[in-house]
């Protein structure tokens, strides 16, 4: 299925693609380099927009607190992914929140930078008006399988979605690298229902694990949990 991870990808990386050099230097001349330690909180839930980030190296979570202070985890971004713009655009508090799962290199632009590249750039203010709507369709999907898929089929998806992101722009294989705990809030779980599911799958033979990290060994085995074929 050859739009299968579109389906559930924000696409965020894009959006400074397909730019002019002469839109591509205006973009860089307003970034501002960070590093950010791992837990720290890009945004959080309630907070005040200041800019927006592109990550450059490392992941964080996009998540939300329930009423019983329970974590749902609704996305993981990966490297050259550009996220917060949506409260910022919206001229609201933050709805949920993103926090640094390892140390990371990130790009800032501050909010008067960017509505102002926004404003100098047609092509930009058009390309995140498509992302923001290509992100609703994506939350949709998700939330579509967190409520009707059963668990090994969540968690079937969320490993064939992670491994495609995770190595996106990796020349070697990496592991599926998360906490049990985020993995679990990631497809809606407890972290021993979790763990059950995942000995299951590597008795099965679908996956390999090593300390934390999981590989996937047969595709065709998680396919067939989601009734999919991924091309």
């Amino acid at each position: 299925m050859k739009d299968f991870f579109t389906k559930f990808d924000f696409q965020s990386n894009q959006l400074f693609e397909n730019l002019t050099e002469s839109e591509k230097q205006a973009v860089e001349s307003v970034m501002e380099p960070l590093n950010i330690k791992k837990g720290s909180m890009l945004f959080y839930e309630g907070g005040i927009p200041t800019g927006i980030y592109q990550i450059k190296k490392g992941k964080s979570k996009k998540f939300k607190r329930g009423f019983t202070g329970d974590e749902q985890i609704f996305y993981i971004y990966t490297s050259d992914d550009v996220l917060g713009y949506h409260a910022l655009l919206g001229q609201e508090r933050y709805q949920d929140s993103c926090e640094a799962l390892e140390d990371l290199k990130v790009n800032f632009i501050a909010k008067d930078d960017f509505l102002k590249l926004l404003q100098e750039i047609p092509a930009l203010q058009q390309k995140v008006i498509k992302n923001i709507s290509h992100e609703f369709g994506v939350l949709a999907n998700i939330i579509t399988v967190l409520a009707q898929k059963n668990q090994n089929a969540r968690l079937a998806l969320f490993l064939l979605l992670l491994e495609n992101r995770f190595n996106r722009n990796s020349l070697t294989v990496k592991g599926i690298d998360l906490t049990r705990d985020d993995l679990a809030n990631l497809i809606g779980t407890s972290q021993e229902s979790l763990g059950r599911s995942l000995k299951q799958f590597k008795e099965q033979g679908a996956i390999i694990i090593d300390k934390r990290n999981i590989y996937i060994k047969d595709r065709e085995q998680l396919e067939q949990l989601l009734q999919v074929k991924i091309e």
